[in-house]
């Protein structure tokens, strides 16, 4: 386990909350908010998560994600994984892994003096048999999240359960905070903090951060990107990269 001083996480911190924002949210960030996909339209991602635990890496390579905006307010999710995990002296293996669905809704919109709030809950839903990524056991997530804006700051936030069947495992909880903030058209910048329970009986809560953002190239075409680390308990050091296309 990594041992931070109380000033490392001072700064870190401070980092977070003095450099962060962006336009978009989730990805490439765990933190969501509760603003859906406008009416109509259609977000595109193809992206790649990576996890370097002690001689081991683990992620997507890569996952494709849509989103639609069905109604107003509304817009459904679905992800499709090809993971990999590599062992030092162990071939790597690689495959697909369950399929992520879900809907998101506002039900609350933000004014000057209140914050939008919605719900986005996904399920996981094992669709090939794959012991390597897959216990064959649904997953269900259900959080509530809430978003403010600030001219250029936005901040946004909440927190969740996830139902977590299958052998050794448990049922956790996930809490995070972002803020972010708009550089320029070109350029948006963000982090997070966020705390997740032990999700198995073998593993160890983790709170943990991630710094990233977004490059612009356009206002459909967007590289997104993040980088981070754990604080306390199991050690880790994660990334993103995606491209995302909006229309």
């Amino acid at each position: 386990m990594l041992k931070y001083p109380m000033k490392n996480i001072f700064w870190i911190l401070l980092f977070g909350l003095c450099f962060t924002n962006s336009v978009f949210a989730g990805p490439p960030f765990n933190t969501d908010d509760p603003e859906p996909v406008p009416y109509h339209h259609w977000e595109y991602y193809i992206s790649s998560i990576n996890v370097h635990q002690a001689n081991s890496w683990s992620g997507t390579l890569p996952h494709f994600e849509v989103n639609y905006g069905l109604f107003h307010n509304m817009q459904v999710h679905l992800l499709l994984p090809l993971n990999y995990t590599s062992m030092q002296y162990q071939p790597m293996r690689y495959g697909y892994a369950d399929t992520e669905v879900g809907v998101k809704y506002c039900f609350i919109s933000e004014t000057d003096n209140r914050p939008q709030i919605g719900t986005f809950p996904i399920a996981l839903i094992p669709t090939v048999k794959n012991a390597n990524f897959s216990d064959a056991k649904a997953k269900v997530f259900i959080p509530v999240w809430l978003q403010k804006s600030f001219d250029k700051l936005t901040t946004y936030g909440g927190g969740g359960y996830w139902i977590n069947s299958g052998t050794g495992n448990k049922n956790a909880v996930f809490a995070g905070w972002e803020v972010q903030y708009d550089f320029s058209p070109l350029l948006t910048l963000g982090s997070e903090l966020y705390y997740q329970s032990a999700d198995a009986t073998d593993r160890q809560s983790v709170v943990a951060f991630n710094v990233g953002g977004s490059i612009n190239p356009s206002e459909k075409f967007h590289f997104i990107f993040s980088v981070g680390h754990n604080l306390i308990n199991e050690s880790f050091l994660s990334s993103y990269v995606g491209l995302l296309w909006t229309i």
